[in-house]
Order: C-alpha cells, then structure tokens, then sequence
C-alpha cells in the first residue's frame, strides 16, 4: 500500500497550472519537524518535500496558510516516468491549527 500522512506547513509555493484537460495542479513545498524514537533513542526529523495536488484538493492547498500546521494524506509516486526523484501527491488535508 502507498498511504503516507504526514504533519507540516507549506513553505513555498508555485502558481497554480492546469493540465491539457483542464485539471488544476497546485504545488508546493512542505516543512516537517518532529520528534521521533529510534532503537530507544530520542531523534529530532527535520524534512522539506515537494507536494502537489489536483483538482479540487489544489483549491484547498492554495487556500491553506503559510506556515500553519497542517495533517497532510496521499501517496507518493515518481516525479515523472524516468525521474529518480519522488514527490507527495496530497488527496486530504486537515488543517490543525498550529502554527
């Protein structure tokens, strides 16, 4: 299964773009940090990671504010078909109220 759930906040953040059909695509950079036990040690995660959305879900990642604390659900997948690089395809967000 390809399910990742990850808690962040945009960063950065491209204009919105449309696909031959039509679709829009909204993109982005998340911000994640945490705390995290590892082989019962204490680890401190600090991540940045490209993000798109589409279609209706672009709406509300366009709307969603900079820098607030936000439960981010999708899937992660190739940026394209030859790339090495992965990127988070956002299907939900919750925004959670921290910032």
């Amino acid at each position: 299964m390809n399910r990742l759930q990850l808690t962040g906040s945009v960063v950065e953040r491209e204009p919105v773009r449309y696909t031959p059909a039509g679709v829009p695509i909204a993109s982005c950079t998340l911000l994640h940090r945490t705390e995290v036990v590892e082989a019962g040690i204490k680890r401190q995660v600090e991540l940045t990671m490209p993000a798109v959305a589409a279609g209706e879900t672009s709406g509300r990642l366009e709307k969603c504010g900079m820098g607030v604390e936000t439960l981010f659900t999708g899937f992660l997948a190739k940026k394209s078909r030859n790339a090495r690089t992965l990127v988070f395809h956002i299907t939900e967000l919750q925004d959670i109220g921290k910032d």
